[in-house]
């Protein structure tokens, strides 16, 4: 069956849990809907109604990135009328073990009323995976039950469910009290749980009642629940990813994207079961409740701004797991960073599947590298980066060494196993990597991403091994300059709008000539000189690959382009903020403010929650945003997106190292002007930028470093 559509779900969050309704707040059977929490479906039915009839919804609103409020009425109660005068409101919360749910009926009529209110419950236990791929599975059954309780349990989970009695409340002044009533409880034909009371509500006041749900892990027969290894759940982070309360003050649309977005990114912290207090950013929503080192890495890098607490957390989460030897079924080599951990083996379309723990990314490990130079760069403190050099050796030995299989100089990827992922970039899927005609490239792949990440973790590392007195710098830079010469006469290719780096190499070493949104990953690296950067610029600001909402990750004119492919010309909001961000650093700041501009367009279609990805269509041609039905959301890439918008409109160039942070608003940015956003953080300490209405720069900070700014 296909995989389930996201895009109509209301989704509360408050990771591993994420509970999936429609907008009226039924949990219906089938498709997605549920509470789901470690690789499981904890609930897959939760009905209310009101004498046998479900309410009429009227709205809902997500207060939160866990909270979210619905609102029905009972129209064959209350006063005649056009008017409805007996609400039915719901408030849902995530929470890390479950969720907790207030329902409470208002009655605003000038009479009472009798009704029914019944609770509906079932659970399929089903595994993420086989909920994933569409499955439908019958109900599992209850394992106890009791007038304001009922349970599910399966090898290694069980899942309880409690409903309290009612109580009513005044309503308005002047309002007889209600009733306490009893709950009540019986299984239907189906065997769903149904819990019941009977309500006497006077004029004027409300009844409510609270429903909880509560997912524990069990001991199975594989072994404790309470072992910890590498593949072990991880769990809630009990203080997020440690930020200060960003505040931003400038247009409206900015500051509810920037709000909503650091209320997601903070829901999708995990902790490390090794090591709790090291917090890292689950990839999304509802799939990937878990540490992805692609993911986890670019969230963390992209929010640096906000402090490096996160960063510190997800590289030591990922040192952990480093790989230590050689094993072609996962992909393991010395030095390498993993794409994903799992608990069990993951289908991917293929016979066997990706094992818990997989390896199979050409560009994690210099992602990590980069990551851990860069947070240094904005103050991670220098004992915190000098309990990270043996495994920066260690991925650089992997990065310079079994990287290039074939010792042509470059990365390049072959999936060996015979069922691990075909293309191993960040995108993944097995029609990314396309010629201009449609043809699929054939193995093995060098993508040009995965050679400027390379070129700039080489630079980044050698930095850092100078600094803290580590051999190996100047070998680093004699092989990210080797590397920058075999790109530039190997890469290149040209098309009717231009010049410009091909996608990869393919097995026979041919340059992928389709004109992609990998462009913008190379910019900012040092792996282009000024003046490949500006015809990278140029080419990615034609209305093929800008479709003015974001980047389009495949351009429109190729064969294979489809607005709605997952990586064949849809918009990755994650990918257009790299973009943005690597035409800021080389200085093509017009550009990098068309795709902010573009990119915030988007952000009220998705009620300021930026999905994975949306399809490409053309803005300039008038038209409207249209989802990509089963992205994920929240996605923490993308909602770090909105940081990056930060970053590039307001210059933002630490080096804390250096002792100094440059603030260079650029003039292309000035339509979100006067600007100014609190809550950042430097060397640890806060930082306050504004940016007045004529350009003019304000930076408050108590770092150790000199500011350098310039006024527009």
């Amino acid at each position: 069956m296909p995989q389930p559509f996201l895009h109509e779900l209301v989704s509360c969050v408050h990771a591993p849990a994420v509970a999936l309704s429609d907008r009226d707040g039924q949990i219906r059977p089938g498709g997605v809907q549920g509470v789901l929490l470690n690789d499981r479906r904890a609930l897959s039915t939760l009905l209310v109604d009101v004498n046998g009839v479900e309410p009429t919804p009227v709205g809902h609103a997500l207060h939160d990135a866990g909270t979210a409020r619905f609102v029905g009425v009972a129209r064959d109660l209350g006063d005649p009328g056009a008017d409805s005068t007996v609400r039915v409101e719901r408030e849902r919360r995530a929470v890390p073990d479950g969720i907790e749910e207030d329902l409470t009926l208002v009655n605003a009529a000038r009479t009472a009323v009798e009704c029914t209110v019944r609770v509906r419950a079932g659970s399929d236990l089903a595994a993420m995976d086989d909920v994933r791929r569409g499955g439908r599975p019958g109900l599992a059954p209850l394992t106890a039950a009791g007038s304001g309780t009922c349970a599910w349990a399966g090898e290694d989970v069980r899942v309880t469910l409690l409903a309290a009695d009612g109580d009513s409340a005044d309503s308005g002044p002047g309002a007889g009290a209600g009733e306490r009533t009893p709950v009540t409880y019986e299984t239907d034909a189906e065997g769903h749980a149904v819990f019941a009371w009977r309500v006497r509500l006077p004029a004027r006041t409300r009844w409510s009642t609270t429903l909880r749900l509560t997912v524990e892990r069990v001991a199975s027969a594989a072994g404790s629940a309470d072992t910890v290894t590498a593949t072990s759940a991880f769990l809630p982070a009990a203080d997020g990813p440690g930020w200060s309360e960003v505040e931003v003050s400038g247009p409206a649309e900015l500051v509810r994207l920037v709000d909503r977005s650091v209320e997601d990114l903070a829901a999708l912290a995990l902790a490390d079961p090794m090591a709790p207090d090291d917090v890292f950013l689950a990839a999304g929503s509802p799939w990937f409740f878990t540490l992805f080192g692609r993911d986890s890495l670019w969230a963390a890098r992209l929010t640096l701004p906000l402090g490096t607490d996160l960063a510190r957390g997800t590289l030591h989460t990922l040192a952990r797991r480093q790989g230590t030897r050689f094993d072609p079924d996962t992909a393991e080599a010395p030095g390498k960073i993993l794409h994903e951990v799992r608990q069990d083996t993951l289908a991917v379309g293929g016979p066997g599947g990706l094992p818990p723990l997989y390896f199979g990314t050409i560009d994690a490990t210099a992602l990590w590298i980069s990551l851990l130079h860069d947070a240094w760069r904005w103050g991670m403190p220098a004992a915190e980066v000098a309990e990270l050099l043996d495994p920066l050796e260690a991925a650089l030995g992997w990065l310079t060494g079994e990287a290039d299989a074939d010792g042509d100089g470059f990365l390049e990827y072959i999936d060996e196993s015979g069922h691990g992922l075909a293309n191993q970039g960040w995108k993944d899927s097995n029609d990314s990597i396309q010629f201009p005609d449609g043809t699929i490239a054939d193995p093995s792949i060098a993508l040009s991403e995965a050679q400027a990440y390379a070129h700039e973790a080489a630079i980044g590392g050698a930095a850092l091994l100078e600094a803290f007195g580590r051999p190996g710098a100047d070998r680093l830079r004699d092989w990210a300059e080797a590397m920058r010469e075999r790109f530039r006469t190997t890469f290149w290719v040209s098309d009717r709008r231009g010049s410009f780096p091909a996608i990869a190499l393919d097995g026979a070493k041919r340059p992928v000539g389709t004109a992609t949104s990998n462009l913008g990953h190379l910019l900012g690296t040092g792996l282009l000189n000024p003046e490949e950067s500006a015809r990278v610029a140029a080419r990615m600001a034609e209305s093929d690959l800008d479709s003015g909402y974001g980047l389009r990750t495949m351009s429109a004119d190729a064969a294979g382009f489809n607005p709605l492919g997952y990586h064949s010309g849809s918009v990755w909001p994650h990918d257009t903020a790299i973009g943005m961000l690597g035409l800021s650093r080389a200085g093509h700041h017009r550009v990098a403010a068309s795709l902010a501009f573009g990119l915030l367009r988007t952000a009220p279609d998705f009620a300021y929650r930026l999905p994975e990805l949306f399809a490409g269509t053309d803005a300039h041609a008038g038209d409207a945003v249209l989802a990509y039905p089963a992205s994920c959301r929240p996605q923490a890439w993308s909602a770090a997106a909105s940081v990056v918008m930060l970053t590039a409109a307001l210059g933002l160039e630490p080096d804390v190292p250096g002792g100094t942070l440059r603030v260079a608003p650029a003039a292309d940015f000035a339509e979100w002007w006067p600007l100014r956003v609190s809550g950042l953080r430097v060397a640890g300490h806060p930082l306050t930028v504004a940016v007045d209405a004529t350009g003019r720069v304000e930076v408050q900070t108590s770092a150790p470093v000199k500011v350098e700014t310039r006024n527009v």
